[in-house]
């Protein structure tokens, strides 16, 4: 299982710019996107514990959740080999002035993956209405990004297909949401694809039971004082309405 835990900004920010017709292609931190989507948590539960009453009748588990009916197609555990196309495979030339608007969460490593480039050039050559969103965690895996990239930002590699690329705090919700509800609006409005890069930090390990031995602990406490959650509640107290 892998947790979604320190990234939920950017699910939320992003989803919230989204409509029920429009689709997203999601990664093996699936659950908040399908939460922020609007999935049903007891359904989600259910496939988690491998549970008939699941949404895949327990035979997806944690990485293979899916919920058409809200547009959330079935992630794949080969990140970037299919992920990248979803958005763009329904879309031929002559269906590009539709108003859906599709969304590929990308995780850090798979953009470093041709399959992505090749996804993005298309999408960009056709003008299709998707919007790329690259959830930089720092690591794939257990390589860090300074490691295995020599931009410091994925969002740079959109000029190669004439498309926006923008860094956004992933770990603050109404940055997200901002950069997110402009590159939407430029796919519904016909200008075509956008990629968001959102920097933010995963706080448990790849996988659970994952031990970590590739970071340290200063490390991972700076970033739980960048918490999305304590961020936004002190940036936006909630009140409830009477």
């Amino acid at each position: 299982m892998h947790l979604y835990v320190g990234e939920e900004a950017v699910a939320t920010g992003v989803c919230a710019n989204l409509r029920p017709s429009d689709y997203i292609t999601s990664t093996h931190r699936g659950h908040g996107h399908l939460i922020s989507k609007g999935g049903d948590l007891k359904l989600m539960m259910a496939e988690l514990f491998g549970k008939k009453s699941g949404y895949c009748k327990g035979k997806g588990g944690s990485m293979h959740i899916a919920d058409v009916g809200l547009g959330i197609l079935v992630p794949t555990g080969s990140l970037a080999a299919v992920r990248p196309w979803r958005p763009v495979r329904p879309w031929p030339a002559n269906t590009r002035a539709k108003m859906t608007s599709p969304c590929a969460f990308l995780a850090t490593a798979p953009s470093n993956q041709g399959t992505t480039h090749e996804a993005m050039n298309l999408a960009s050559c056709w003008k299709l209405p998707v919007v790329f969103v690259a959830e930089n965690n720092m690591y794939g895996i257990s390589s860090c990004t300074l490691n295995s990239m020599c931009v410091s930002d994925i969002a740079d590699r959109a000029a190669a297909y004439d498309m926006p690329g923008v860094v956004v705090d992933g770990n603050d919700v109404i940055a997200v949401y901002e950069a997110a509800l402009e590159a939407v609006h430029r796919a519904r409005t016909g200008g075509g694809p956008s990629l968001v890069e959102c920097k933010t930090y995963r706080h448990r390990g790849h996988f659970e039971g994952d031990p970590c031995v590739y970071r340290n602990e200063e490390e991972l406490a700076e970033w739980k004082t960048k918490d999305p959650l304590t961020r936004f509640e002190k940036k936006a107290p909630l009140k409830c309405r009477s």
